[in-house]
């Protein structure tokens, strides 16, 4: 940290300023900067690439000098104004974030949502509860309590920030389920009820609230309890809360079972009324270890967080460490050399029946490829472009258009949802995927088995190649000259060879002393038939032809090609001359 003083018109206000976007009380500071300017420094840092720093903490200093700045300027004093500033380094976050909460709350005690808007910050940027509890001198129960208002929908901290919500009230609503919060709202907004607060919001809650039928896991159709329903005949609820939750937690037991078998690590059903707080975890996918929590309300309400692991364990896996560190082992009925042999006998008699069933087979390999395997590494074409009128061109071509329509076919065909942006890649389950495949008859698996493939071939490979050369693609069907192309072509002499190929020769050489935009101009003209020149149909670059050739000797797709065709036929030659020629021939066919 340096000390410098900077131009007023050089600092802006940081995002990670506690009073960002907000219009702060001047009163009490502006008759002192008025009278002896800025004496205490600011806390700045660079402002991305540009010549401007950010301000980090002492944002009412910087728009009080603003004002003084305009008060004087009014007056006839053009002097520039210069303040005191620490600057900080670039790209820090949680060393801004702290600079600003610590300077505010010592100087105007922000709320508590504005602490929780700042403390979330830090837990984004590594800090922990107990981190931020020794930095700004708090104990942990007071962090943990305004990390706390995360689990609050946004009104409700909104309403807490006006002053329209009590303390006591809002720490009861921070143990609430989003659906309980929508409904003590709809009460607050309810002319003709009064919102329970502070311990009658906790009876509200906790107290005995009858338990509403939609909250059921299981089928209620199968359900011997009394079930009583109201006037009307709609929803109900059950009579019986003993009955409930002994159908209730059978239910649970059952959902955890189901995760079980689908392969999470761990699912954790949390003890009744037990908040499930999102900010002490993160987020982690099945196959990194990630758990199932289950939340369950005196309501019956159940909520289940999927693939989440604690922040601990988030940090070892950050690391590339395993977070299997400290479970308790469980000792298992095999052995792990009982468990080996096991499934080496399973496998070879699996595999050797399965030699006799090749349409099994197939549909096997296309679960495998859809969803994946620890002995597979099969990844989609990410089909990625520097340039966005490349990316919209390809997204726009009616080749594209057509693999798109039938992956969304394919996906509705599995039972998946048509939203899926790849077939291949880890949707459904393997289970799920290789039953509804064994229903499906040969020629839809086979039309599966090409759109799998396409997916998965690489751009600019030798499959490419071979499979333009076999099929005798044409690209005239897919493709047509666009902007997005000539864009890209900044070359004088390659653009002379393109209006020759597409204008005739005689135009070519007429305006081979143009400018590249002329030329270009040209060449769109007569693709569209316009300006009254002659429409070219179904123009291909050569590049793009299969196999591709090349405009000038200086090399481009065509030599690459030819490149490995050569350099298999030398290494063929090396190994026996006479070999050559059939080389040749075969690399050729």
């Amino acid at each position: 940290m340096k000390l410098d003083f900077i131009s007023l018109d050089k600092l802006v206000v940081a995002k990670t300023n506690m009073r960002h976007g907000k219009q702060p009380n001047l009163s009490d500071i502006l008759p002192t900067i008025r009278a002896r300017g800025v004496l205490q420094s600011l806390i700045v840092r660079p402002h991305g690439q540009t010549d401007l720093f950010e301000v980090v903490a002492g944002s009412r200093r910087y728009r009080a000098s603003m004002i003084v700045a305009v008060e004087r300027r009014l007056s006839g004093d053009d002097e520039p104004v210069l303040l005191p500033c620490a600057i900080l380094d670039a790209g820090d976050d949680a060393a801004a974030v702290e600079a600003s909460l610590i300077e505010n709350q010592a100087r105007l005690d922000p709320d508590e949502v504005t602490q929780w808007e700042g403390f979330v910050r830090l837990i984004k940027e590594g800090r922990s509860p107990e981190d931020i509890a020794a930095t700004f001198g708090l104990p942990d129960l007071t962090v943990r309590r305004i990390l706390a208002l995360g689990n609050l929908l946004p009104r409700i901290r909104n309403l807490y920030r006006k002053g329209d919500i009590d303390g006591a009230s809002i720490r009861h609503l921070t143990l609430a389920s989003k659906s309980q919060q929508r409904d003590w709202l709809a009460l607050v907004d309810d002319p003709q009820v009064r919102a329970p607060t502070g311990q009658s919001l906790r009876n509200w809650l906790f107290g005995g609230a009858s338990i509403s039928v939609k909250q059921a896991l299981f089928d209620t159709a199968s359900y011997e309890g009394v079930i009583v329903a109201d006037l009307f005949g709609e929803g109900g609820y059950f009579g019986d809360k003993d009955a409930f939750w002994a159908a209730q937690n059978a239910a649970i037991a059952e959902r955890r079972d189901a995760y079980l078998v689908e392969g999470w690590r761990e699912v954790v059903i949390l003890e009744p009324g037990e908040v499930f707080h999102g900010w002490q975890h993160a987020k982690a996918p099945k196959r990194k270890g990630g758990r199932v929590y289950i939340a369950t309300r005196s309501n019956g309400e159940v909520t289940f967080h999927e693939g989440y692991v604690t922040e601990k364990e988030a940090r070892a896996l950050a690391k590339g460490e395993s977070i299997e560190a400290g479970v308790k082992p469980v000792r298992l009925e095999l052995s792990s050399p009982m468990t080996t042999y096991v499934d080496l006998h399973r496998h070879a008699a699996a595999r050797a029946a399965l030699l006799a069933a090749p349409g099994l087979a197939l549909r096997l390999m296309v679960a495998h490829l859809i969803h994946g395997s620890p002995l597979w590494s099969v990844r989609v074409e990410p089909q990625t472009a520097r340039h966005d009128a490349t990316a919209e061109s390809l997204e726009t071509s009616p080749a594209e258009t057509l693999f798109d329509t039938r992956r969304r076919a394919a996906l509705a065909l599995l039972g998946l949802s048509p939203e899926e942006r790849t077939l291949v890649g880890g949707a459904g389950t393997f289970a799920g995927l290789a039953t509804r495949l064994i229903s499906l008859d040969d020629e839809a698996v086979m039309g599966l088995v090409a759109l799998c493939m396409g997916e998965t071939l690489s751009a600019g490979s030798e499959a490419i190649e071979l499979i333009g050369l076999n099929l005798k693609v044409d690209m005239a069907d897919w493709w047509e000259g666009d902007n997005a192309l000539f864009d890209l072509i900044r070359d004088r002499q390659l653009l002379g060879e393109l209006v020759g190929e597409v204008a005739g020769a005689s135009v070519a050489q007429a305006n081979a002393g143009e400018k590249t935009k002329v030329l270009k101009q040209i060449i769109r003209d007569h693709l569209d038939g316009a300006e009254g020149r002659t429409r070219t149909e179904r123009w291909v670059p050569r590049w793009m032809h299969f196999p591709p050739a090349a405009y000038t000797d200086r090399g481009g797709v065509a030599t690459v090609y030819a490149h490995r065709r050569a350099t298999k036929i030398e290494a063929v030659a090396e190994q026996e001359p006479s070999l050559e020629e059939e080389a040749e021939d075969r690399l050729a066919a």
